[in-house]
C-alpha cells in the first residue's frame, strides 16, 4: 500500500510539473509548420547551433551545483540551514550566469565563428541573454520543487510557454527577424517570469554565502559536471556533425526529427523535473530501493510505447506537421531518436543511486564512455548516412549509458530492478516498430500495431497478478 501511494505521488506531481511541458510541446508542434514555412532547414539549423552550445555552456557555469541544491537541501532538518542552502546555491548561480553573459557579449564574434556561425554576433548574442535568464529562471524553480509545490511550478512554467510562443510569433511571422526572432522569442518568457520570481522570493534570497556549505556541495556536484558535459555530447554533437560533414539544411532536417519524437522529451522533462526530490524525500532505504524498482518498469513501459507510436507513425507525423517537401526524409531518423530518449529515460532512474550513496565520483567514467561511443560513431556513419548516421550513434550511445550505469549504480547502490520486464517492455515496443517500419505498412496496420502493444506484454507474461487485476477492472479486454 505504503508503495502504491509513493508511486501515485510520483505520478500526481509529474503530471503536474509536465502540464508546462505539455502546453509547451502541443504549443511547438502546432508552430512547426509556422517555423518551418518562414525558416528553412539552415536558418532552422543555426538556431539548434546556438541552442547546443548555451546548453553547455550552462552546465560550466552551474559546476554542479544545480545538481547539488537537491541532495543537501533534504539532508538540511532545519529551517534556517535550508535556507542557507537556497541562498549559497542562488547566489553563485547569479555570479557565474552574469560571467557568461559578459563574456557572451564581449566575444560574440569569435564564438560565432568558432560554433559554425559566420562572422555575425547577433546570434550569440542573444543566446547569451537566453543563457543568463535560463540558467537563473532554473535555480529559482527548483525552489517549487523541492517545497513539491508543483502547481506553483506549473503556472510559472505556463506562463513562461505562453509568453514565449506569443513572442516567437511576433518576431518570426510578423517581424521577420528570421533565426534570430527565433532565440530571442525563445528567452523572453523566461526572462519575463524569472524577474516576476524574484519578488515573490525575494524574502529567500538574503545576501548570505557559506563557503564552507559551498565547498561541500562543489565535492558533490563538481565530479557531475564532466559527466553531464557527456551527456550534453550524447544529445547535441550530433547535430555540430551534420554540420560539418553535411550542411545547416540536414542539422535543420534531423532538428525536426527530434521535435517530432518530443512526446518522449516531455515525459522525461514532467519525469526529471519530479523525480530528484521524490526520490531523496523517501528516507528508508529498502522502501526507496522497492520503489525505485517498479518506477524503472513503469517509465521504460511508458516511454517504449511512445516511441513505438511515434517511430510507426513518423512518415504520416512528419508529412502533417511540415509545410516543406525538404523535411520529410526527417520521418527515418524518428525510430531511432525515440527509442535512444527511452533509454535515456531508463538513466535518469538507475543515477539515482549513486547521488542516494553519495558516490558521484565515477558517474563520469560512465557518461564519458557512453559520449566517446556516440562521438566515435558519428565520425564513421555521418558522412557515409547524414541523419540517420546521427540518429543510430545518438541510439547506440543511451544504450551504452543505460547499460554502463545499470553497473555502477548497482555497485554502489544494489538495488533488486525487475530485468525480464525491462526487457520485455523494451523488445516488444522495439519489435512491432521494425514490423511497422520496414515493410512499410500503410497507416491502418501501422496504428493497429501500436494499439496492440499492451495486448503484447500481457501475452508475454509482463502483468503481476495485482497490475492484472487492476487491469481487469479498468479494461474489459484484459477480464
Amino acid at each position: 500500500m505504503r508503495l502504491a501511494h509513493e508511486l501515485r505521488r510520483l505520478a500526481r506531481h509529474s503530471a503536474i510539473y509536465g502540464l508546462g511541458g505539455l502546453v509547451s510541446r502541443i504549443l511547438a508542434t502546432l508552430l512547426l509548420p509556422l517555423y518551418t514555412h518562414y525558416l528553412p532547414p539552415n536558418s532552422y539549423g543555426r538556431v539548434e547551433i546556438v541552442t547546443a552550445t548555451t546548453a553547455v555552456l550552462a552546465i560550466a557555469l552551474q559546476m554542479g551545483i544545480s545538481v547539488a541544491f537537491f541532495r543537501f537541501y533534504f539532508d538540511a532538518k532545519e529551517p534556517a540551514a535550508k535556507l542557507t542552502v537556497i541562498r549559497t546555491s542562488f547566489w553563485f548561480t547569479m555570479g557565474m550566469s552574469t560571467l557568461g553573459l559578459a563574456l557572451g557579449l564581449i566575444l560574440a564574434g569569435p564564438i560565432g565563428h568558432v560554433i559554425g556561425l559566420g562572422h555575425d554576433p547577433s546570434l550569440v548574442r542573444a543566446g547569451a541573454v537566453g543563457l543568463w535568464a535560463q540558467t537563473n529562471y532554473q535555480q529559482l524553480t527548483a525552489l517549487f520543487r523541492v517545497e513539491e509545490r508543483s502547481t506553483q511550478y506549473a503556472l510559472a512554467s505556463v506562463t513562461n510557454v505562453l509568453i514565449t510562443v506569443a513572442a516567437m510569433v511576433v518576431f518570426v511571422a510578423v517581424l521577420h527577424w528570421g533565426a534570430i526572432g527565433l532565440v530571442v522569442g525563445n528567452f523572453t518568457g523566461t526572462l519575463t517570469v524569472y524577474l516576476a520570481l524574484l519578488g515573490f522570493r525575494r524574502e529567500q534570497l538574503g545576501l548570505e554565502f557559506d563557503r564552507g556549505l559551498f565547498r561541500q556541495m562543489q565535492k558533490f556536484g563538481m565530479p557531475l559536471v564532466p559527466s553531464a558535459l557527456a551527456l550534453w555530447a550524447i544529445q547535441w554533437i550530433d547535430r555540430e556533425f551534420l554540420a560539418w560533414y553535411k550542411t545547416d539544411a540536414d542539422v535543420g532536417v534531423y532538428s525536426v526529427a527530434i521535435k517530432v519524437a518530443s512526446v518522449i522529451a516531455f515525459v522525461m522533462v514532467a519525469f526529471r523535473t519530479a523525480w530528484p526530490a521524490f526520490a531523496y524525500s523517501i528516507e528508508d532505504d529498502t522502501h526507496a530501493k522497492r520503489t525505485y524498482s517498479f518506477v524503472l518498469t513503469y517509465l521504460l513501459a511508458v516511454t517504449s510505447w511512445a516511441a513505438l507510436g511515434l517511430g510507426a507513425l513518423a512518415p504520416w507525423v512528419v508529412r502533417l506537421l511540415t509545410s516543406r517537401h525538404a523535411y520529410q526524409s526527417a520521418d527515418r531518423s524518428v525510430p531511432l531518436i525515440a527509442f535512444a530518449l527511452a533509454l535515456y529515460a531508463g538513466y535518469t532512474v538507475l543515477a539515482i543511486g549513486s547521488g542516494r550513496a553519495r558516490r558521484t565520483q565515477l558517474n563520469w567514467v560512465v557518461t564519458g564512455t557512453g559520449a566517446a561511443v556516440g562521438v566515435g560513431l558519428n565520425f564513421w556513419l555521418v558522412p557515409a548516412y547524414g541523419t540517420v548516421g546521427a540518429a543510430i550513434s545518438m541510439l547506440v550511445a543511451y544504450a551504452t549509458l543505460f547499460l554502463g550505469m545499470t553497473w555502477y549504480a548497482q555497485s554502489v547502490y544494489r538495488t533488486p530492478y525487475q530485468w525480464r520486464r525491462v526487457a520485455t517492455v523494451l523488445g516488444v515496443g522495439a519489435g512491432l516498430t521494425v514490423a511497422a517500419r520496414w515493410p512499410h505498412l500503410p497507416l491502418a496496420p501501422s496504428f493497429l500495431l501500436v494499439l496492440a502493444y499492451p495486448v503484447a506484454l500481457g501475452l508475454l507474461g509482463f502483468f503481476l497478478p495485482a497490475e492484472r487485476q487492476r487491469l481487469r477492472r479498468l479494461v474489459p479486454l484484459f477480464r
